[in-house]
C-alpha cells in the first residue's frame, strides 16, 4: 500500500457509477426520474442494443438554462435540494446530483436542452473526464439526453452485461414501473428503431390495464383509504389472479417505486387467509405520506426506504388492503366441497314436497389407463390388490376404499382408517423422483407430440435463449418461435401430465430471478418442489382404486412421504379403537 492520495474526479465518478449505473436499465431509471422531476408530460425513450449502444430520453419538461448545463453533468450539483432540511423531506425522485455525472463518466453523453419555446437551445457533451462547453443546438422545448457506448472506457464492466435481449428486458421493466407511477404522463418506447410501447396519458385504471393486461384489470379491486396522514390507493388483484412469482407487484411511496420489506409483509398478511402460500398476489399500490415521515436516502439506487413510524405504516397498509379484499367477496367464494355442502344443507324439494337427499361425493372413477402416467410403472402391482390373509400382510397404508370430496383417499389398513391428501402425497413422491434423477444427471425427457406455445415477455425469451443447457438438464426443450413467442417441445417425463405452459413459465422465472448456478445448487430443492407441485395429481381428479393403491404403494417406498414439500402432513390414521371411543362401544 502506498501513500494516501486524493482520487481524481473521473475515478470518483466511475466509482459512483458502479453503484448508480449498474446496467443500461439503471441509467434509464435515473434519466426518466429527471424528466418527471422537470415536469414533463411527454417522454420518449429510444434504445439500441438493449441500451448499451444508445439510450436516449427526450422530454417536454422545463429544460436547463445554458449557464446550468456544465453543472448538470458535474458531480453533486442539483437544483432539487439546497440544505440538510431539504434532505429530510425529499419531494423529488432525484436529489443527489450524481446521476448525470456518473453516467457521463462511463459513456459518451450529449445533453441538449431548451428552457422555453421561443428561446434558443444549447447542448453540452461529456465523455469520461472530458466536459465540453455549451454550444447552440436544435431542440424543442425540453431536454434530450443521449447516452452512447455505455462502459466504452471500462471494458471490465461492459463484459458483465448480459445479452441484448436480457438488457432490453430490464430496460422495459424500468420503463413499465415509471409509466405505472405516472398515468397522467404520455410515454413511448422504441428499441432498435422499432416501436415497442405507446402510452397516452390516461386514467390510472386504463394505464394499469395497458401494462398489466385486461385480465388484471377485471380481477382487481380498487383501493383508496386515508387515515392519520397516510393514503393508500391503487388496484389489488383478487386471489384468483395470483401468480407463481412477484412479477406483477408494484409498490410506490410518494411516486417512487420501492421494494420495502415492511410493506411487503403487510401485504402478505392481508392475503394470508385467502391465498395459497406458494402463490403471489398482484397489485399496483401507491402509498402517500408526508415526505418528512419517510427517509429515501438509505440506498444508492433509492429503491429502499425507511419509515419514521414503521408500525403505523404496517398497520395502515394491512388494514386498508384487508378491508378492500374482504369487501370484494373473495373470502366467501366457496370451494368445490363448499358448494356441495351448500346443496346438501339446502336441498330442493322433490315432487309432492317430499324431502330430497343429495348424493354424497364419495366414490371412485371407472378403470382408466392413465394411472401409470400419474404414479409410474411401480404402481402396476397394485392394479388389482387382493385382500391379505392376515393383518401382517396388509401394507402400512392399507388398501384404497374410495375418494372423498375429490381431495382425499380413504383406505383401510390393519389398524383402521387412513385418510390421504392425494395432491400433497403425490407431490412428495414426484419431488423425490425429480431429486433422484437430477442428482444423477439423468432427467428423462418427454417430447411433446404437439409443442405448446405461449406469449412470453422479453426476459422469459432471453432466459430460454441463454439457458438451453440448464433447461435440458432439468428435462426441458424450449425454443423461440419469435421474439415474444416460446414453444415447449419437451418436458420432464415425470411431469408430462402437467400444464406445460405454466410449468415452463415457472422454471424460466426462477432461472431469470436467481441464475442458473443458484437454481442448480442452493435453490435446487425449491425449484424441484415447484416442478413437483405442477406435476402432482390435482384436486377433483377422479382416481380408480388401482390408481389410489398405486399412490399408497409409492408413498410407502418414498422417503419423508408423511409430509409434503411444504411441511404439511400427507396422511392421518384413525384406529378402530378411536372409532370405538367415538361411538362409546363397550360402555
Amino acid at each position: 500500500m502506498g501513500a494516501i492520495r486524493v482520487l481524481s474526479d473521473l475515478l470518483v465518478n466511475q466509482i459512483a457509477a458502479g453503484e448508480v449505473v449498474e446496467r443500461p436499465a439503471s441509467a434509464l431509471k435515473e434519466l426518466l426520474e429527471n424528466s418527471l422531476d422537470a415536469g414533463a408530460t411527454e417522454i420518449g425513450v429510444q434504445l439500441a442494443e438493449g441500451g448499451a449502444k444508445l439510450l436516449r430520453v427526450a422530454d417536454n419538461g422545463r429544460g436547463i438554462a445554458r449557464a446550468d448545463l456544465p453543472l448538470a453533468v458535474a458531480r453533486h450539483a442539483t437544483s432539487k435540494i439546497a440544505s440538510v432540511d431539504d434532505l429530510h423531506q425529499v419531494k423529488s425522485l432525484g436529489f443527489r446530483g450524481e446521476a448525470l455525472a456518473s453516467i457521463a463518466s462511463v459513456s459518451r453523453l450529449t445533453l441538449t436542452s431548451r428552457t422555453r419555446p421561443a428561446g434558443p437551445a444549447y447542448q453540452i457533451e461529456a465523455s469520461g473526464a472530458k466536459i465540453g462547453e455549451p454550444a447552440p443546438a436544435s431542440q424543442g422545448a425540453g431536454t434530450t439526453v443521449d447516452v452512447r457506448d455505455l462502459y466504452f472506457n471500462t471494458p471490465a464492466r461492459r463484459k458483465f452485461l448480459k445479452s441484448e435481449a436480457t438488457e432490453y428486458g430490464h430496460c422495459e421493466e424500468v420503463f413499465r414501473r415509471i409509466a405505472l407511477s405516472r398515468p397522467d404522463c404520455a410515454f413511448t418506447l422504441q428499441h432498435n428503431g422499432k416501436p415497442r410501447l405507446h402510452l397516452a396519458a390516461a386514467k390510472p385504471e386504463l394505464r394499469f390495464a395497458a401494462l398489466l393486461g385486461e385480465e388484471f384489470r377485471s380481477a382487481a379491486v380498487a383501493i383508496d383509504e386515508q387515515a392519520a396522514g397516510l393514503r393508500l390507493w391503487g388496484h389489488a388483484a383478487r386471489p384468483a389472479y395470483s401468480r407463481a412469482n412477484r412479477d406483477a407487484q408494484y409498490f410506490f411511496v410518494n411516486g417512487r417505486f420501492v421494494r420495502d420489506k415492511l410493506t411487503a409483509h403487510a401485504i402478505r398478511e392481508a392475503y394470508h387467509d385467502i391465498l395459497h402460500h406458494e402463490r403471489h398476489p398482484s397489485f399496483v399500490l401507491f402509498l402517500e405520506l408526508d415526505p418528512r415521515a419517510v427517509d429515501v436516502n438509505v440506498h444508492p439506487t433509492k429503491i429502499e426506504v425507511r419509515f419514521r413510524d414503521s408500525q403505523a405504516v404496517h398497520r395502515f397498509v394491512f388494514h386498508a388492503l384487508h378491508k378492500a379484499l374482504g369487501g370484494s367477496g373473495v373470502s366467501s367464494q366457496p370451494s368445490a366441497i363448499g358448494e356441495q355442502q351448500t346443496v346438501m344443507n339446502n336441498p330442493p324439494s322433490a315432487i309432492g314436497g317430499q324431502p330430497w337427499q343429495a348424493a354424497m361425493p364419495l366414490g371412485v372413477a371407472q378403470p382408466a389407463a392413465f394411472y401409470e402416467t400419474l404414479f409410474g410403472a411401480r404402481g402396476a402391482a397394485a392394479v388389482a390388490p387382493i385382500p391379505a390373509e392376515s393383518p401382517q400382510e396388509v401394507p402400512p397404508l392399507g388398501f384404497a376404499l374410495a375418494q372423498l370430496g375429490g381431495v382425499y383417499i380413504l383406505a383401510q389398513n390393519a389398524r383402521g382408517l387412513v385418510v390421504v391428501d392425494m395432491h400433497a402425497a403425490h407431490e412428495r413422491v414426484v419431488y423425490e423422483k425429480l431429486k433422484f434423477a437430477l442428482d444423477r444427471h439423468a432427467m428423462p425427457m418427454q417430447p411433446l407430440l404437439i409443442p405448446v406455445t405461449f406469449q412470453a415477455d422479453r426476459r422469459e425469451a432471453a432466459t430460454a435463449e441463454e439457458q438451453v443447457a440448464v433447461l435440458k438438464e432439468l428435462g426441458f426443450e424450449i425454443a423461440a418461435l419469435s421474439p415474444t413467442t416460446l414453444a415447449v417441445r419437451a418436458v420432464p417425463a415425470l411431469l408430462k401430465e402437467a400444464d406445460s405452459r405454466e410449468l415452463a413459465r415457472a422454471v424460466l422465472r426462477d432461472l431469470e430471478e436467481f441464475g442458473a448456478s443458484r437454481v442448480l445448487t442452493e435453490r435446487r430443492d425449491q425449484m424441484l418442489a415447484t416442478m413437483a407441485c405442477h406435476g402432482a395429481v390435482r384436486a377433483n381428479r377422479q382416481l380408480t382404486v388401482a390408481e389410489m393403491n398405486a399412490l399408497l404403494r409409492e408413498m410407502e417406498t418414498t422417503e419423508r412421504a408423511d409430509q409434503c414439500n411444504h411441511g404439511r402432513p400427507t396422511w392421518f390414521e384413525i384406529s378402530l379403537a378411536d372409532f370405538d371411543k367415538m361411538f362409546m362401544r363397550g360402555k
